[in-house]
C-alpha cells in the first residue's frame, strides 16, 4: 500500500486561466512575472534545476504559450501538466477543496470594497456576543498595512482590527500580548458562528507582535476557521477507509479539521518542509501527507515581492532531493498550487491562473499529463491510488504515471 505526499506551493500560478477575463486577470502569470522580474533586476535566471527536471517549465510553457529563459537540463524525470480551476472563486478553500475532489460550484458571499465593509447588523451582533464594543478597520486592506495603520490604536483601545479582501473572508488582527492569543481565537470562533447566514468562507485570526508601527510583525500563530466542504473529499474517504491524513501547515484549518488524522503546525517554508520530511520518515502505508507552503502566498505574492518569491523558489528547489530521498518505491510526490498571486499584478489579491500539476516517484520517466480541465483530477488520481470509491468530479491520470512497483490494494 502506497503513500501520497502532496505539497501545495501556495499561489504558484503558471499563466492566466481560460476564464481569467471574468476575474480581470487576463495577462496575469505568477511564474513568468517572477522569472522576468528576476532576470531583469538580477541579470540571471532563477536556478530551479529540480523543478525544471520534473517538467515545471514545460508545464508553464504549455499553460502560457511563452518560452521561459531557463537553463536546459540534461535529463527529465517526472510527470508534468497544467490544471485549470472550475470552482467559481480563486480563493484558498476553493482551490484546496477542488484538488481534493470537491469543486466549489456555488458563489461565496463577499463584503463590499466600501468603508465600512461589514453590515451594521453583523458588527452589532459581534459586539453583543463578544462584549467588545466595536472594532478598528472595517474595510478592505492588506494585512501588513492595516496592522501598521491601526496597531498602536488597537493596543491603546483594546479593539480588534477587522478587515476583509476580495476573497470571501473576515480577518481579525490582534496583538498576541496586549489582546492575547486565546482572546483572539475566541473572538474569531464567535464571528465564525455569526457568519453562517453570510456564506463567508473563512474567518482568519492574524496575531502580531511588536511595540509600534515600525516593528509590528505577524506571527506564525495564524488560525483559519473554515466552513465545511460541501461534500466528502478524498481526505474523508481515505480516513473512513482506515487510512491516515497528516496535515502540515494550514491544511487542517482549510478543511475545518474534517478528514484529518493528525495536524502539525510550522512557521516558514523550511520548517514546513522539515515537518513533511519528518512525517515521511515514520508515516505508515495508506497515508496522505498534505502540506501547504503558505509563505509563498502571504510573504511574497500578496506583498508583491517578486525577488523574494524567486529566492524562496530557489531555496525550495534545493530541498527537493531531501523529499525524493524519503520516497519508498510505492510512494508518490505531487506538487501543485491552489491559485495564482502574481506579485507584479495590480492590487494585492489572488489571480485566476493555471497551476502546475507535477508528480514524481522513484521509477517515473518523463510524462506529459497535458492540460487538465480541473484541479479535481488530482483528487480522483489520489482516490485511484488508494483504491477508494471514485470522486464525483475529476479524471484520474494514474494510468499515465507508470507505477510498476506499487502494491495497491
Amino acid at each position: 500500500m502506497s503513500r501520497v505526499i502532496l505539497l501545495v506551493i501556495d499561489s504558484f500560478g503558471i499563466g492566466h486561466a481560460p476564464d481569467a477575463e471574468k476575474f480581470g486577470d487576463i495577462g496575469a502569470n505568477t511564474f513568468a512575472s517572477i522569472a522576468n522580474y528576476y532576470f531583469t533586476h538580477k541579470k540571471q535566471t532563477i536556478n530551479l534545476p529540480h523543478l525544471t527536471a520534473m517538467g515545471l517549465v514545460k508545464a508553464a510553457e504549455r499553460a502560457s504559450d511563452i518560452t521561459f529563459p531557463f537553463q536546459p537540463v540534461s535529463h527529465f524525470k517526472g510527470a508534468y501538466g497544467c490544471a485549470a480551476e472550475i470552482s467559481t472563486g480563486k480563493d484558498t478553500p476553493s482551490g484546496h477543496w477542488e484538488m481534493a475532489g470537491v469543486p466549489v460550484l456555488f458563489d461565496w458571499g463577499y463584503f463590499p470594497d466600501t468603508v465600512p465593509s461589514f453590515p451594521q447588523q453583523l458588527t452589532n451582533a459581534i459586539s453583543k456576543a463578544t462584549l467588545i464594543d466595536g472594532c478598528l478597520g472595517n474595510c478592505h486592506a492588506s494585512g501588513t498595512e492595516i496592522i501598521a495603520k491601526y496597531g498602536e490604536q488597537h493596543i491603546q483601545s483594546g479593539l480588534p482590527i477587522c478587515y476583509t479582501s476580495a476573497d470571501s473572508v473576515f480577518q481579525v488582527a490582534a496583538h498576541e500580548e496586549h489582546f492575547g492569543l486565546d482572546n483572539l481565537y475566541k473572538y474569531c470562533e464567535t464571528v465564525r458562528q455569526l457568519l453562517d447566514g453570510y456564506n463567508i468562507g473563512r474567518v482568519i485570526a492574524r496575531p502580531f507582535v511588536g511595540n509600534n508601527a515600525s516593528d509590528f510583525a505577524r506571527t506564525g500563530n495564524r488560525r483559519d476557521y473554515s466552513v465545511l466542504p460541501p461534500a466528502k473529499t478524498v481526505l474523508d474517504k481515505l480516513t473512513q477507509a482506515g487510512g491516515q491524513v497528516i496535515s502540515v501547515g494550514k491544511i487542517a484549518d482549510i478543511f475545518a479539521h474534517q478528514g484529518i488524522s493528525q495536524a502539525t503546525k510550522a512557521t516558514g517554508i523550511d520548517a514546513l518542509v522539515d515537518a513533511t520530511i519528518e512525517h515521511m520518515k515514520t508515516a505508515p502505508a495508506n497515508t496522505l501527507i498534505f502540506t501547504n507552503l503558505v509563505n509563498f502566498d502571504q510573504d511574497f505574492g500578496h506583498r508583491r515581492d517578486p525577488i523574494g518569491y524567486a529566492e524562496a523558489l530557489e531555496a525550495f528547489d534545493k530541498r527537493l532531493p531531501e523529499l525524493f530521498k524519503q520516497l519508498n518505491d510505492d510512494d508518490i510526490l505531487f506538487l501543485t498550487a491552489d491559485h495564482g498571486c502574481d506579485p507584479t499584478w495590480h492590487g494585492s489579491d489572488h489571480t485566476r491562473e493555471y497551476v502546475p500539476m507535477l508528480a514524481y516517484h522513484n521509477n517515473i520517466a518523463s510524462v506529459d499529463l497535458g492540460e487538465r480541465q480541473s484541479f479535481a483530477d488530482l483528487g480522483q488520481t489520489i482516490a485511484d491510488i488508494f483504491k477508494l470509491n471514485s470522486m464525483e468530479y475529476g479524471e484520474s491520470f494514474l494510468a499515465q504515471l507508470n507505477f510498476p512497483t506499487i502494491k495497491r490494494y
